[in-house]
């Protein structure tokens, strides 16, 4: 019995444990997926100014290389665009996509939309590029906060299992 005591307390613990890192990869996710966007923008605004190529198909070769939540926005924007304008397909990948970005990295990275497929090739690079300046701000909060709250979040999930342990000693 005693033996089956220690082995649930011990669950406990480590089931925080590991609570406590999911919670803290967020941060570290976040600030992945904000670099990767960058990148992805990056990636479209050259080939649209060399290539001369159309968005659907641009989107479509960025959601080839890059892996994971952002290459799925841009996978699902450019399936969107067989049905609807540029710019709404891009809102809407937003919106149904699953992904670590906050409400204000989402904002920044919808105000694409406006001009996206509605301006010549000139100024959709300068809204790219005024994106991926709003970005660069939005990575250095991420990492801000991957640094103040990262170790807070898997030694609170520890401490909540030890704490949750002695109780029930």
């Amino acid at each position: 019995m005693l033996a089956f005591r220690l082995f649930i307390l011990a669950m406990i613990i480590v089931v925080s444990s590991i609570i406590g890192i999911l919670f803290s990869k967020r941060y570290a996710n976040r600030e992945k997926e904000i670099k990767e966007m960058k990148n992805a923008l990056n990636m479209f605004s050259t080939k649209i100014k060399f290539t001369y190529e159309p968005i659907p198909n641009v989107f479509m070769e960025i959601a080839n290389k890059i892996d994971g939540n952002i290459g799925t926005i841009f996978n699902v924007a450019a399936n969107n665009m067989k049905e609807m304008s540029a710019g709404e397909a891009w809102r809407k990948a937003l919106l149904i996509s699953k992904n670590n970005l906050n409400k204000e990295d989402v904002a920044t990275i919808q105000n694409l939309s406006r001009l996206l497929g509605q301006t010549d090739i000139e100024g959709q690079i300068s809204e790219v590029e005024v994106v991926n300046n709003f970005l660069t701000v939005q990575l250095e909060n991420a990492s801000e906060e991957r640094r103040k709250n990262e170790k807070m979040y898997r030694t609170l999930g520890l401490v909540t299992g030890l704490t949750i342990a002695i109780i029930l000693i």
